[in-house]
């Protein structure tokens, strides 16, 4: 590309306020926009050559109407935002941003765990509403406390996520089983094993989920499998809301046939305040928060500048769609 290039990014709060935009702008004339509407895709896009977007969707119909598009960049790992055939079509590679996120989400995973476990944060709250203060001992709780050592953490999907999660749940003590759809390399710690999803589901005292969204995956924890779960048994997800059943996973909770539950991800962001998992007892809802560690962030930004490089140079990496590999 001889001219300087327009890059244009269209949801650039997604990024929050403490990344390095610097490196975008020191490779083109760069444009901001924090948030953009469906209605204001086509004016913002007009006339650049470089498009930035994360969750705002590029369909066939926008693709088709800016014939000065030449390369579509992720501020993600995910790409459903962007029709990838109708990009491909035009000669447009579509280029994701792959391994920023594992220390971050397993880190948010364990903090979660830890939660369901260990409870410090509703004795904390506990202390704050000053519930301690009327008791007449040193001390008190309301549920139980309970160690992670010695129990079996359950990782759905083995990728580099859910590798991540098992060797923090090993170093607690815990015992873990693993599902993965293909052969994985065994670890070299123990105890583990790898598991049919119905023997984790039925053996397991907390079940992360780490797959991606498929329609072979959508709704996979369903009423049938939470059923399978012990009823001390938690569940956490911090992949996709799609993967679970949400109005099952708030009736198991409700009946008590389940030990609690913590997401990170619902099927509609942000949650409608009529949300049945709001008010389901044991449910600990985070705001779609476990990618967005400052280091996360920055690497993220830092193989989005990367894969633009790449594309300046004649070389994309990191193509989705096929286009220029």
């Amino acid at each position: 590309m001889s001219q300087t290039p327009r890059i244009v990014v269209l949801d650039a709060h997604t990024m929050g306020q403490d990344v390095y935009w610097e490196l975008l702008s020191d490779q083109g004339e760069l444009t901001l926009h924090d948030r953009t509407a469906p209605a204001e895709v086509l004016e913002r896009a007009k006339g650049a050559q470089v498009l930035f977007t994360n969750k705002t969707v590029l369909d066939a119909e926008t693709i088709a109407a800016l014939p000065e598009l030449e390369c579509i960049c992720l501020l993600a790992t995910g790409y459903n935002v962007v029709d990838i055939a109708a990009a491909a079509a035009r000669g447009i590679p579509v280029c994701n941003a792959p391994g920023y996120s594992p220390p971050a989400v397993a880190q948010h995973v364990m903090a979660m765990t830890l939660e369901l476990f260990g409870r410090a944060c509703r004795h904390a709250r506990a202390v704050s509403e000053g519930r301690w203060a009327a008791q007449p001992d040193f001390c008190f709780w309301d549920a139980p406390i309970v160690e992670l050592a010695g129990k079996t953490m359950g990782v759905v999907g083995f990728g580099a996520i859910g590798s991540r999660v098992a060797e923090l749940a090993h170093a607690f003590g815990m015992n873990v089983l693993a599902h993965a759809p293909r052969a994985k390399d065994m670890p070299q710690y123990g105890p583990f094993s790898f598991a049919s999803l119905i023997d984790l589901f039925e053996d397991s005292d907390v079940v992360s989920l780490h797959c991606p969204l498929t329609p072979e995956t959508e709704n996979l924890v369903d009423a049938r499998l939470l059923a399978r779960m012990r009823p001390t048994a938690f569940l956490v997800n911090t992949a996709r809301g799609q993967l679970v059943d949400e109005a099952a996973l708030a009736a198991a909770l409700h009946a008590g046939k389940l030990g609690g539950a913590a997401l990170d991800v619902l099927r509609e962001e942000p949650a409608r305040a009529d949300h049945p998992l709001l008010s389901a007892p044991g449910c600990l809802i985070t705001p779609h928060v476990a990618w967005a560690s400052v280091e996360a962030r920055r690497r993220l930004l830092g193989i989005c500048a990367a894969n633009l490089r790449a594309f300046l140079a004649g070389s994309p990496q990191n193509v989705v769609n096929g286009v220029g590999k």
